[in-house]
């Protein structure tokens, strides 16, 4: 037989045989179709329950990583790179059981009102140790956290947004800056946690399977192939209409002999255009770095309508990633309905979704990390991040508050931000005059005086009291407020006094003496190089003056005390210093006959000197010539007494009683030590025009902005040009300073603030440029800096309006001068010009003091 026919026959009977038991199964399972149809059904279900507990159980064990950026956070590209296949292997990680559906890491941006935008991570348990080293370094800081636990709001609003457009098109790539995240910070700015509000956006990550991606290519491919095999016979169909329609290739055809024998003019058709398939595939054309992306959306609030603004906000904040692909709401909308997933329909998957991190991604869900980078880090330093009222209050009268300045949102609502009284140490200000500094100082004082604290403002130029008054003009400040204004002329205006070596509040004789000598030795530069006896002179003479007073005292006798004015006789009379030896122990005594004789008379001048400029001006005499003080600062401090001081002047001589009044806060601050900690009630100084005030005193202001914090006491300095303030001065605020504010100003005076901010985009053009009452201004709340902002200075009318009292202006004076034990101008001077006479009347009754060291007659008379 021919072995062709036989196997043509064999292969008959084979396909006879095919044909023989398909029809077989066919008729038994038509008959059974409904069973298997059911035994199918089990099947599946089966199957997908196993994989729902399987995910639910994988899911139930996640890992929270809270990332915290620096405000110097500003990664690169490959530092995004990093962190995204970090946060794909991470996805990833889990039991070998685990459904691919759980297989996805969370990247959760939330906003609620406690923090502009927090940024946390959530994975499988098992990628815990993976994240918690995170590719940025230590300009992120990642910690554990708990789960979100949200209180329920009245109403909320879903939505999904997914990946729209042509197959593998790619999102837009952003630029790191701006920060991608920027509109998303905007959206959210407006968020009020007093209404309940909330914002979270959830992006779920799953790592690609190769076998899904190269499916997916073939399908793509498939696609553009099809797709331009179908242009190509839309162009041969559009090619046979033009040839047949044309009416000169007719003409021809009639014309030419060949066509009448029936031979056609051959037109070859148009080709398949090629597909290039790294072109067609996009975004899927090398599998690192892909990943399945789903993109949540919840707003809620329990103000109507709130919460559809927000996410009407956030949507439109996902534009920026707009290119071939894009961001878009899933669902669809007939006028006013809208269909998706915050329909009562498709909601139960959205919350299930939402509840266990299950990845549901659309068809298209697939992105590279490229086109996320924005999404894959915490905000970056090139974000403008809004002030909320859970970082920085509002301020509240009342409150404890000190207000520092209006400050606008993204969302343009305008609030007085605050600062809490114990977080405001120190604080520097600069800038041009009249622009605001002054202004800012006084509403932070009026605000402090009404909190109840103590505070000293000390203004050269004499007219903030009158600014002030109408809004202290209250009964609790009028108790506590005291005005030693010394620009009076008049020999009839009120004027308080102070007495240096006055010994009627109880002070160690021995820190009043060193207290004054210091004072005197800032104020002129003397050191014990410079000038070694000078200060001996001055110190003996400080001293023998403070054991007189001390006996005035003992005596019931404070009218009775020196002044410093009482060093001139001391020195240079010889009756009167015998006096004063009747007063001191053989001790004191033995230096004045033993030592001072031996001095050179010229000595004394360089001594001398300062205190007779002093006494020239009559209302320094008067000021720093009585005995009894109604100064006090020591007492002002324990007392929350509100001081006000205007100095006479700003030349060398006013310039060296300002010394002796900064001087005097530092000692009184010091000499709280001998009260326990919580009893050392604050105290804020108020230093307007420093460069005045720091001229002679520049160590004594570094000294307290170094020392006196432990004391209670704070510092406020408001100064043009903080370049010419004194390096050590500047650089103890600079450093110690919890507030910083510049307004407008020359470059080399900006530049001195905007340095000490940065990695900020502030820069002194920025700054140089403010309009008038305009400020950039870092401030410290609960340990954390915040800013530079950009805030309108506060006025005292638009701040204080409410506490506005203009006609108890003259009552509030009256009651300052005398708080402060205020009397005529004529008064204090003639009672100054008499204090010698009085101290020698009372010496003369003295009973002088025996001691080993007794002076006889003889040495008395050499010694005259």
């Amino acid at each position: 037989m021919d072995p062709n026919l036989t196997h043509a026959a064999g292969a008959a009977d084979t396909a006879t045989s095919a044909v023989t038991g398909l029809w077989a199964a066919g008729t038994w399972v038509l008959p059974h179709v409904w069973w298997l149809t059911v035994a199918a059904g089990l099947l599946l279900g089966g199957w997908e329950l196993l994989q729902r507990r399987l995910a639910a159980k994988a899911l139930a064990e996640r890992a929270f990583m809270e990332l915290v950026p620096s405000t110097r956070f500003a990664p690169g590209e490959e530092e995004i790179w990093r962190q995204g296949m970090q946060l794909i292997r991470a996805a990833g990680a889990g039991p070998w059981w685990t459904p691919r559906r759980a297989r996805t890491l969370r990247v959760r941006l939330r906003a609620d009102g406690s923090r502009p935008l927090a940024y946390r991570i959530e994975a499988p348990a098992a990628a815990g140790a993976l994240l918690t080293r995170s590719a940025f370094g230590p300009q992120v800081t990642v910690a554990a956290a708990a789960p979100v636990a949200d209180k329920q709001r009245t109403h909320v609003v879903r939505t999904v947004l997914t990946l729209n457009g042509k197959p593998g098109a790619a999102l837009r790539e952003v630029p790191l800056e701006p920060d991608p995240l920027q509109p998303l910070v905007d959206a959210v700015a407006g968020i009020r946690a007093e209404l309940g509000d909330l914002a979270e956006v959830c992006v779920d990550l799953s790592p690609a399977p190769r076998w899904h991606v190269a499916l997916r290519r073939r399908q793509i491919l498939h696609q553009q192939r099809a797709k331009a095999r179908r242009e190509a016979a839309r162009e041969a169909r559009a090619l046979d209409a033009e040839i047949a329609g044309s009416l000169s290739l007719s003409l021809r055809s009639l014309l030419d002999p060949a066509q009448w024998h029936g031979r056609g003019r051959m037109v070859m058709p148009p080709r398949p255009q090629h597909v290039n398939p790294e072109r067609a595939v996009g975004n899927l054309a090398e599998g690192a770095g892909l990943m399945r992306v789903q993109i949540l959306v919840r707003c809620a609030s329990n103000r109507e309508g709130r919460a559809e603004q927000l996410l009407a906000l956030v949507n439109a904040s996902m534009d920026v990633y707009a290119g071939a692909s894009r961001l878009a709401s899933q669902g669809w909308s007939l006028g006013p309905l809208r269909v998706g997933p915050d329909a009562w329909l498709w909601r139960r998957r959205f919350d299930e979704q939402w509840a266990q991190a299950l990845m549901r991604p659309a068809r298209s869900g697939w992105a590279r990390i490229e086109e996320l980078a924005g999404l894959l880090k915490p905000p970056t330093a090139a974000a403008r991040m809004p002030v909320l009222e859970s970082e920085m209050p509002t301020y509240v009268p009342d409150a404890d508050l000190l207000p520092q300045g209006w400050y606008r949102g993204p969302d343009g609502r305008e609030r007085l931000l605050a600062t809490h009284e114990d977080d405001t140490l120190f604080e520097v200000q600069s800038g041009k005059a009249g622009w605001g500094k002054t202004m800012r100082a006084q509403v932070h004082a009026v605000a402090s005086a009404h909190n109840g604290r103590g505070l000293a403002f000390v203004d050269p130029h004499g007219d903030s009291f009158t600014d002030v008054a109408r809004y202290l003009a209250h009964d609790d400040i009028m108790n506590r407020i005291t005005l030693f204004d010394l620009t009076v002329s008049g020999p009839d205006e009120l004027m308080g006094c102070w007495n240096l070596l006055d010994m009627g509040g109880g002070q160690r004789p021995y820190e009043v003496a060193a207290a004054v000598v210091d004072s005197f030795a800032t104020a002129l530069g003397w050191d014990d190089v410079a000038a070694p006896r000078a200060l001996t002179i001055l110190t003996k003479a400080v001293e023998a003056l403070v054991a007189v007073n001390c006996a005035a005292v003992a005596a019931g006798e404070p009218e009775a005390q020196a002044t410093i004015f009482q060093i001139r006789p001391l020195l240079t009379v010889p009756s009167f210093r015998r006096l004063v030896l009747r007063a001191l122990d053989g001790e004191a005594s033995r230096w004045w006959t033993t030592s001072f004789p031996d001095l050179p008379k010229d000595g004394l001048l360089t001594v001398l000197n300062p205190l007779e400029r002093l006494a020239a001006n009559p209302v320094t005499r008067a000021f720093l010539g009585c005995p009894v003080s109604g100064y006090d600062m020591r007492r002002a401090m324990d007392n929350s007494q509100v001081v006000w001081i205007c100095p006479p002047g700003t030349g060398p001589t006013d310039r060296m009683l300002v010394t002796l009044i900064v001087r005097d806060f530092l000692r009184a601050g010091l000499s709280r030590r001998d009260l326990p900690e919580h009893k050392r009630s604050p105290f804020r100084f108020y230093l307007d025009e420093l460069i005045s005030l720091d001229a002679g005193a520049s160590t004594v202001i570094a000294e307290i902005t170094e020392q006196l914090r432990k004391f209670g006491c704070r510092l406020h300095g408001m100064t043009q040009l903080l370049h010419r303030l004194n390096p050590a001065t500047r650089a103890a605020l600079l450093q110690n300073a919890s507030c910083l504010s510049t307004t407008a100003g020359s470059t080399e005076a900006i530049t001195q603030i905007t340095s000490q901010w940065p990695g900020t985009t502030v820069t002194p053009e920025d700054v140089a440029a403010l309009d008038r009452w305009q400020h950039y201004a870092s401030f410290t709340v609960a340990g954390t800096r915040i800013g530079p902002l950009h805030v309108r200075g506060p006025e005292l009318d638009e701040v204080f309006r409410p506490l506005a009292r203009p006609r108890w202006t003259d009552a509030l004076q009256q009651a300052a001068l005398s708080n402060a034990g205020a009397r005529q101008l004529a008064e204090l001077t003639a009672l100054a010009l008499a204090q010698e006479e009085t101290v020698s009347s009372f010496l003369e009754g003295l009973t002088p003091r025996t001691t080993s060291g007794h002076i006889s007659t003889a040495t008395q008379e050499h010694f005259a």
